[in-house]
């Protein structure tokens, strides 16, 4: 006998639904397959064999992260298929400052009403993530929240696994004063501060569509514009130099973020005018009337992370991000105080 419950569709929860949406998401989700798979979608938990070829003492290193309230304007735009982007770099760009190799990656989608073609679209957007990121999409939960949220609202999070060998885990202690801060472009405002923007720019479904010279597009897609994904650029990085530190920036902009992967006693000088910040951060804080200090401390400004080299290895470490197609720029270099950044 087939499962479907007339009660519990009554109730708002339609259970077969759900099994249309994992019909309509599994063509995604064989894209993320990778060695290391074991199990099919579907099962009570995802399988997955690390390849341990090479380590002496393999370490697994864990994130998990939300988009935050940057899915507002996914709903207000309907459109739901780069939200899943965000969620996976949310988390594997934050692995990745450990100099661990992201493997695998799940998702948890909360949703007032399961509609499978939208759910599909989001989970398109988490399979694209992973399959920049080099992990596998080995599982996940959707859950249908009647009575909890309205039925065109979601929210969504993801959890991430890496690998790395102990003798190759990121240690700032070994950074010094005069040490090269190498920054790598954003993509834009990324996945943090949303709740600053939609302030900004009191956020609605027609001023989204307003169009901005400065920006090139209108103002949803800048902003909607999916979170940079770092993985394969820095692990090749860290391949080939001797990174030192890795800072992700994320909430809390600079000033939270970099001395995060820097020792005490020593502090970030960054030179603002040694990259071009984006035209969304200056038009953020034109319109909002923000502090300086306020947009480094809320937003990227234009930088997605901050590797910490020696300066003898700084135009390497440029070359090889640009060789990975990113653009990055030495920003800065470490010093002796405990300001923690110096702009």
């Amino acid at each position: 006998m087939k499962s479907y419950s007339d009660s519990y569709k009554a109730a708002g929860v339609d259970v077969t639904a759900g099994y249309e949406s994992v019909r309509l998401m599994k063509e995604h989700i064989k894209r993320t397959e990778t060695a290391g798979c074991v199990s099919d979608i579907g099962g009570f938990g995802g399988l997955f064999a690390p390849d341990l070829t090479g380590m002496k003492e393999p370490v697994l290193v864990s994130g998990t992260d939300g988009v935050g309230t940057k899915l507002k304007l996914a709903m207000l735009m309907n459109r739901h298929d780069t939200i899943g982007i965000d969620c996976v770099a949310m988390c594997v760009n934050d692995i990745i400052c450990c100099g661990a190799k992201p493997l695998f990656f799940l998702d948890y989608i909360a949703i007032g009403k399961n509609v499978p073609e939208k759910v599909a679209e989001i989970v398109k957007g988490v399979a694209e993530g992973c399959v920049q990121a080099g992990c596998a999409l080995v599982g996940g939960e959707t859950a249908e929240h009647p009575g909890m949220m309205a039925e065109d609202e979601y929210d969504i999070a993801g959890y991430s696994t890496g690998i790395v060998d102990r003798a190759k885990i990121i240690d700032p202690s070994g950074i010094k004063a005069g040490d090269a801060i190498v920054g790598i472009a954003s993509s834009g405002v990324h996945s943090n501060g949303f709740s600053l923007v939609r302030k900004i720019f009191n956020v609605n479904d027609q001023n989204l569509k307003t169009f901005y010279p400065e920006l090139g597009t209108s103002l949803g897609d800048a902003l909607l514009t999916p979170t940079r994904i770092y993985v394969k650029a820095v692990l090749d990085v860290i391949s080939k130099v001797n990174v030192k530190g890795i800072s992700h920036i994320t909430g809390g902009g600079f000033y939270e973020n970099i001395p995060r992967a820097l020792p005490e006693g020593i502090s970030a000088k960054i030179d603002k005018d040694s990259y071009e910040v984006p035209a969304i951060f200056g038009l953020m804080q034109r319109e909002g009337n923000i502090p300086e200090h306020d947009m480094y401390n809320t937003f990227n400004m234009g930088i997605g992370m901050m590797l910490v080299v020696d300066k003898t290895d700084a135009q390497k470490t440029v070359d090889i991000l640009a060789e990975n197609g990113e653009k990055a720029y030495i920003i800065g270099e470490t010093i002796s105080s405990d300001e923690g950044v110096v702009l």
